[in-house]
């Protein structure tokens, strides 16, 4: 059964629950991480979501992440390996019931993937008129595509390109690869 899109306002919570996984997943994996952010919509004050927290977890190589299977799923996780066929460069994990869900997304600290997502969360961090817009953006494509989770991203996805060819345009050194035409959940 798929599950509608639901998109709810701003949790002052959100970033208190970040800090405190962030924890447990340190006390796991913590030798392996070279960076660990808290990224998408529930990174961004202010900005409604769907509530899940997302964290990006920056390792040297992405081999690192086959030796944070185990520990990570010692405290909840699940490996999903088959979302490494629409985006190879991240291992994707995932916690919690529907309603009160964590993803991990792994990458190597120096990937296009990484930079995208910083750039993406920064830039609507520094600009809360851009980040209300896309709000409202998504709760009007969550009641257009209610449980139709791939047509929702790929409806957003031009709306984000356009904020990361805004940061790009802001930030020098530009980062190797702005205009990637990748989709974010």
């Amino acid at each position: 059964m798929k599950h509608p899109i639901i998109i709810v306002d701003y949790d002052s919570r959100w970033p208190i629950l970040y800090e405190e996984e962030k924890d447990r997943i340190l006390g796991v994996i913590g030798d392996k991480i070279v960076a660990i952010e808290h990224i998408g919509s529930t990174a961004v004050p202010g900005l409604g979501a769907k509530p899940i927290i997302d964290i990006m977890i920056g390792v040297r190589h992405l081999a690192d992440a086959n030796e944070c299977i185990e520990p990570l799923q010692s405290i909840g996780y699940e490996y999903v390996p088959e979302y490494e066929v629409s985006i190879p460069e991240r291992r994707f994990f995932r916690k919690g019931p529907l309603e009160a869900r964590i993803h991990l997304h792994m990458v190597e600290r120096s990937s296009d993937f990484w930079e995208r997502h910083i750039l993406f969360r920064d830039f609507l961090r520094a600009h809360p008129e851009i980040a209300q817009q896309y709000y409202q953006l998504k709760k009007e494509l969550a009641a257009r595509f209610g449980s139709d989770r791939d047509a929702y991203t790929e409806a957003k996805t031009p709306f984000i390109e356009s904020v990361i060819a805004m940061a790009c345009a802001t930030k020098r050194p530009a980062p190797k690869d702005c205009g990637c035409k990748r989709s974010y959940s």
